[in-house]
This record gives C-alpha cells, structure tokens and sequence, in this order.
C-alpha cells in the first residue's frame, strides 16, 4: 500500500529518448517513504491517501540555483528559515545559496556551519556554494566535494560583500583541477573602478546604476572567463546575464558555459524601474534599457539560456532608501519568481515546458542532482503544483522575507503555485504554510 497517490495530474515530463523534449501527460502518481514509486494509471493501486489535482500542473519540485539568504551575519536582512519559507510558498522546493555572507563561505568549516543551521531550519531542500579567495583558491578542488555543495561561486567584479578575486594567478588557480560548475559573477572590476565617478552625475540616482556598471563591464569580464574555462576545460556557469552583447557571445560557447537570467531582467526595464521604484531596482548587475531585455528573451527562446534564478538578495527598506550610491544592490526574489514567469506564459512570452526544463531539468542535469528535478520512479516526491488560471495580486502580507518588500507588491499576475510537496508530504496549501521545517541536503550524484 502507497503513502499517498496524487490522481489526475497533469504531468510534464523528459522526453525518454530525446532530452530536449518535454513531454504534456496526465497520470497517477504513488508515493511511499518520500520518494516517487510508480506513475501510471494506477486505478487499482491502494494507498493511505489520495490528493486529487484535477485541473492543476503538477510540476516537478522546482529549484532556484541562486539565493542569498544572509545567514550567518546579516539575518536583520534575512536568515535561513524565513528565506526557505518565501521559498515553499513561491512553490520552489530547492536553493542554492551564496556564498557572501559574514563570515563568507570559503572554508570546510563554513560551510558544515551552514549546513548545520539549514538542517534545523530550513523549509527545502538546500546547498551552499563554496566562495572563492585568495585564502583558499589552491584547496577549492579538495573541499568543493563536500556534501550539499554545488561548487564554487567566483565573484569578478565587486558586489555585495567583500569576496572579488580577479587577479590572473588567482583565477588560474581556481580554474585548475576543477571537479564541479564555477558560478560567476561576470562584471570587470578595473572597469567599475575606472568608472566609480559616473555614480554621481548629476542628479544622483539609481538611474545612473547601469551607466556606471555598463554593458562592456560584462561583456569584458565574460570574455575573459570563458577564455580561462576553456583553456582550463573547467565548466562555467555565468549568473544573471543582462546584456544583448554577452548572450551573442555566449551562444558561440555552450560547450564550456551556462547561462542563468533573472525574472528582474526578464521583467523590468531601464529607465522605467528606476524612475518607478528608485533604488529598490538597484541590483548588480544592472536592469538595463528594453534593448537588452528582448534579448534576454531571444536567447531564452532560442536555447541560450540553461536556468533562471532568483538572485533572491534582500536588504532591509531603510537600508535601500539610502541616497544613491550607499543604498545596497539586491532585491529579493524566490517567492515571486514563479508567479512572475507563470504570468510572462500567459502573455504568450514561454512555454510551460521551457519553464519546467528552465527551473528543474537543466539545473538537475547540469549540476549533478541525485534524484531530483525530474517527476520519475526512485526520485524524491518533490511537487510545485500549479493553477495557470488562477489570478492573483503580490501583496505584503503575502510575502515572507525578513525584509518585508517586493518591487512587486501590488502586481496583478495570472498562475499561482497552489500547493508544495517536499517528500510526499504537502507543506504548502493555498499560501498557508504547514507543518515544520523539512528540508534535507541536496545530494549530488559526482561525490
């Protein structure tokens, strides 16, 4: 007898002989002991209990590949639980998170700690990125195996925090011996230096965040990357792509890199934002003008681009209505990434099976998961059930981050995740959290 049978479910699933297909089927699925044991039309089957979603997508446990969940350091902006909480309430069942916090993510022991905390608290299923330094760039092949880690996160141009490494001898030493995906954040530091003064033309404002952090600070920086990957052969992943320029380039050289875009970029635009919201658009790198957005959407659309993360990075309201420049980059995001792409297939801008592929098949393939990401026999009974009918505003109370605030707030969208299953169990129904902290370590299938 089966745990639990989820009847009726309209399910998208890989194509069995061709990866790059997504496949649209309604059928049962038996659960038993968390992990998905038959899918079928299981009409004899027995099981202790049924859910009917009948009507609904039911969605492979959907994974955000890039959060910053502040914790340990800065939990006045955010901490685990509350991050993982936005999570399973934006229908996201697993994270990636960052290495900046304080103290930063660079050594075994970090990285234990925050495992630690996550196993207390955290909602989903978690991993945390190793960051790259000075201190420990020559150790990175040894300790980046660790359990619930997906690899090592390299910061090129200065952000939040203080972990920039950018000199040559360094990024050959991170690049060699290489195991597991180097996350980077592609934006050329001597170029920001050089330009620093272009914060405070006049007036100063966010407007200026994107001149000052222009299209050629990325494009240069992710020139130089996937040239040292390739000559490396070490496999890149290069976060929150924002320019036309950089998603030309990088369509010449998916055999060595990635590609992640936000919802931010792929929903909100220069000089717009900053005119609307000011510094709670400010994020690095930047929101830029339409041109480069329907770029983003070009290359999601043709195959360009592997993933979306949130690039969930909080900061608290007083901190972002600091005048501009002091006031911090970052916005927060997993709990409203799938109700903004739900909305975006509504208006016929993608499909539901690019998404699946965008925040489920391609992460899980591309870093290794072990049983997950897939709606298939022996993998974790991980579901994001959706209604892309239902209509829904983003409203505060609502949301869950410490930080209390969306640039979304108050935006009428169209699909909704409905329900959130971690391990056959329901811990989200109907934006009502239940039960309590279950997540467990994201297993990668190279170790």
């Amino acid at each position: 007898m089966y745990d639990l049978i989820i009847k009726q479910a309209r399910c998208l699933l890989p194509h069995p002989k061709n990866t790059n297909q997504v496949l649209e089927e309604e059928l049962d699925i038996a659960i038993q002991e968390g992990k998905i044991k038959q899918i079928g039309g299981l009409y004899k089957a027995k099981s202790k209990a049924e859910f009917s979603a009948k009507g609904l997508y039911v969605l492979p446990g959907l994974i955000d590949t890039q959060v910053h969940f502040r914790e340990p350091g800065l939990e006045h902006k955010e901490d685990i639980y509350h991050g993982s909480l936005s999570a399973i309430k934006g229908g996201i069942t697993a994270f990636f998170e960052m290495p900046n916090t304080s103290p930063p993510t660079a050594q075994i022991s970090d990285l234990e700690e925050k495992v630690k905390r996550a196993e207390k608290n955290s909602w989903c299923d978690f991993a945390f990125y190793l960051g790259a330094v000075k201190e420990n760039k020559k150790i990175l092949a040894d300790i980046e195996n660790s359990p619930a880690c997906p690899g090592v996160k390299l910061f090129l141009g200065s952000s939040t925090g203080n972990l920039t490494l950018e000199d040559d001898e360094s990024l050959r030493a991170v690049f060699s011996n290489r195991k597991r995906i180097t996350a980077v954040h592609s934006e050329d530091e001597t170029r920001l230096q050089e330009r620093k003064a272009l914060r405070y033309i006049e007036p100063a404002h966010a407007r200026n965040h994107p001149i000052w952090r222009d299209e050629e600070v990325c494009l240069l920086s992710t020139k130089r990357v996937v040239d040292l990957a390739r000559k490396h052969q070490a496999p890149i992943h290069i976060l929150h792509v924002t320019t036309k320029q950089e998603m030309e380039f990088l369509a010449q050289h998916k055999d060595i890199a990635s590609v992640e875009v936000t919802p931010q970029h792929l929903t909100l635009f220069a000089p717009d934002c900053y005119d609307n919201y000011g510094s709670f658009a400010q994020m690095n790198p930047p929101i830029r003008e339409k041109t480069h957005q329907l770029a983003l959407w070009k290359a999601l659309q043709s195959g360009v681009v592997d993933m979306i993360g949130s690039d969930h990075a909080p900061h608290t309201k007083e901190e972002k209505l600091q005048k501009y420049p002091n006031s911090p980059s970052g916005m927060p995001g997993v709990q409203t990434l799938l109700p903004l792409m739900l909305d975006h297939i509504n208006k016929a801008r993608l499909d539901l099976k690019l998404l699946v592929k965008l925040l489920a098949h391609k992460p899980a393939e591309r870093f290794q998961l072990k049983n997950q990401g897939q709606i298939k026999e022996g993998f974790k009974a991980h579901f994001t059930i959706i209604d892309l009918k239902a209509k829904r505003k983003i409203q505060t109370n609502w949301l869950a981050s410490k930080c209390g605030w969306s640039p979304f707030e108050n935006w009428q969208v169209q699909g909704w995740p409905i329900f959130t299953f971690l391990y056959g169990k329901k811990v989200m129904a109907e934006d009502e959290v239940l039960g309590q902290p279950s997540g467990q370590k994201i297993e990668f299938s190279d170790t």
